[in-house]
Formats: structure tokens, C-alpha cells, sequence
């Protein structure tokens, strides 16, 4: 069937759009200046076209939103804090970090097998020279697999929960716990011990770590950082606003209230605003 001349007209308009958009937000994740380019799907890496992961990675809102939960979480581990603290320059180079954050997740999904393994040998190449003292005296090191597991823990934890938020929230229980079981493969593979392979055993994990969470004034330090670094461009300032706060009410409660954030103000906006920007993404990257 030959479509009517309107609607053809349209999605002739709509095309320019959507590749304007596309390359925006891709631009975020790739540094041009280093030749970065966007990471190719290879079916022959650690995963495939038909694992869980690659739905949820797939998705950029519910990766960005995640992403803030998880960094939000992870910062609350004084040791992991300590890492980043002491042996990175976070202050100069926020964007730098999580950009090369998000490609080594990209690398590990959706690459082939040996861009995976080794994006994995460089990770744990780098965790090698990362040790130092806590303030109070505590040695720690970078590839401990508690301190591993704990960021592991709370980046699969975080994602999930920003895909079954803003994309399925229907997502069978089976799904959900076939994300941590493939998650897994990339944890045990950094060297990070325990590594949930379900929902229950991330609860447990999760709830095994707690006592070991603080607030600071190291952390406070690293969370007004993250939250109130500037956007590399200025059409990416409303974006980086909503999914920031996405982030934040995506976190549990009780790590809300460690950092002494109250409940957004208007959280039904706030989770509507953010749907229509996962959207239009999803939008402008479908074929």
C-alpha cells in the first residue's frame, strides 16, 4: 500500500529532527576530540541481542537516570569515596569520568567479546594502583571485591530500577531477576564478590552493606559536585536538570535521607516530565 502523500511528508520532515537529536545526546557519551565513536552491537560479546541487558542499556534516559541514583549510592561506601577521592580528578574532570563510565558499560553490553575483556583488563589494570588510608586510618584498595561488589551492586540495582520506572513497569519478575544473573558476568569478571544473580540476593547484598554507609563531609563534597557540575553544552542543561532529579527520586528512601535530601517537591511532574523525555529519545533513535 502506497502511503497517503501527508503522512510521507511528514516523516520526511521528521527525519532531519530525529537525526539531530540522535547525535546530541550520542555526542554526550563519545568525546570527538578523541576520535570516540559510538559502540558498536556485536553479537558475538558477552551478552546478545536477546539478553535483558541489552533492553535495558538500551535505553539512554534510564541509563542516565540510573546512573545518578547509582553514583549517589556508591559515594555513601567511605572507601569507594576514598578511591575516587584521592587517586582522580573528579574535580576538573566530572563529565570526563562518567562519559568514560558510560562507554565502558556500552563496551561490556554491546561490544564484541574482546572489546569486553579488554575494557575489563584496564578497569582492573587501573583498580591495581588505586589504595590508600581512610581518615581514620583504614587502609583500602581499589580491587578489594567487597568495595567492587558494592559498586556493581548499585549500578545494576540503579539501572533496572530506571527501566522498570520509566520504560517497563511491567517487566516480569523472571526479567528482572535474568538482568542481575547476566549482570553478574561483568562484576565476577572485575573481580567483585558477592555479585547478585537475582532480586533477592541484591536485597540481601544491599541490605548487608548498609552498616558500612557513611556521610561525611568528603561525600557532601562529591555530591554537590555531581549535582551542580554544568552542562558541556547549553541544549543539554534541561536534560541534565530533569534526569539529575529522575536520579535522585529514583534512589531509596533511606539513602535519600542519608544525604539529607527531602522528597521532590512535585514527584508526579517530575516522573511525567521524565517520561516524555524518554520518550522523545527513544523517538529519535528508532529506525
Amino acid at each position: 500500500m502506497t502511503p497517503n502523500p501527508p503522512a510521507a511528508f511528514g516523516s520526511l520532515l521528521a527525519r532531519p529532527l530525529k537525526r539531530a537529536i540522535a547525535g546530541q545526546v550520542a555526542a554526550i557519551f563519545n568525546d570527538r576530540r578523541q576520535g570516540e565513536r559510538p559502540v558498536q552491537r556485536r553479537p558475538d560479546g558477552l551478552f546478545g541481542p536477546d539478553s535483558v541487558v541489552w533492553r535495558v542499556h538500551g535505553d539512554v534516559a534510564g541509563m542516565m537516570v540510573g546512573g545518578i541514583a547509582a553514583l549517589m549510592l556508591q559515594m555513601l561506601h567511605p572507601a569507594v569515596l576514598a578511591g575516587v577521592w584521592d587517586h582522580s580528578r573528579f574535580r576538573d574532570d566530572l563529565s570526563g569520568r562518567l562519559r568514560r563510565t558510560a562507554r565502558f558499560i556500552a563496551l561490556t553490553t554491546y561490544g564484541g567479546r574482546a572489546e569486553a575483556e579488554a575494557a575489563i583488563a584496564r578497569v582492573r589494570a587501573i583498580h591495581g594502583h588505586v589504595r590508600g588510608t581512610l581518615p581514620d586510618g583504614t587502609p583500602y584498595a581499589a580491587n578489594d571485591p567487597a568495595l567492587l561488589a558494592w559498586v556493581h551492586l548499585t549500578e545494576a540495582a540503579s539501572f533496572l530500577a530506571g527501566w522498570v520506572r520509566y520504560a517497563e513497569p511491567r517487566m516480569p519478575g523472571a526479567a528482572r531477576d535474568r538482568y542481575f544473573a547476566e549482570m553478574a558476568v561483568v562484576g565476577a569478571a572485575l573481580g567483585a564478590d558477592p555479585v547478585p544473580r537475582s532480586r533477592a540476593e541484591a536485597r540481601a547484598i544491599m541490605a548487608g552493606m548498609r552498616p558500612a554507609l557513611r556521610v561525611d563531609g568528603r561525600t557532601r563534597e562529591v555530591a554537590r559536585l555531581l549535582l551542580s557540575r554544568r552542562a558541556a553544552e547549553p541544549w543539554q542543561e534541561p536534560l541534565q536538570a530533569i534526569t539529575q532529579q529522575a536520579g535522585l527520586d529514583l534512589m531509596p528512601g533511606w539513602a535519600r535521607r542519608m544525604h539529607g535530601l527531602p522528597p521532590p517537591p512535585a514527584r508526579p511532574l517530575l516522573r511525567a516530565g521524565t517520561l516524555t523525555v524518554a520518550e522523545a529519545i527513544r523517538w529519535a533513535f528508532r529506525p
